[in-house]
């Protein structure tokens, strides 16, 4: 497997595990907003396997 499919899976699973976090934390304000923005920075961190080299 290339490096970069196994760093897609991984973030994947990251992505993964923050809905499970966002799901338990239905309630709780401030869990919500961590678990929000735990999910949002795993985009972020995914843009550049998704902008091409020039």
């Amino acid at each position: 497997m290339k490096k970069e499919t196994i760093n897609i899976i991984g973030w994947i699973m990251f992505i993964i595990s923050a809905i499970g976090f966002i799901i338990s934390s239905i309630g709780s304000f401030w869990a919500m907003f961590g678990s929000i923005f735990f999910f949002i920075a795993c985009f972020v961190f995914l843009i550049p396997y998704f902008i091409k080299d020039n």
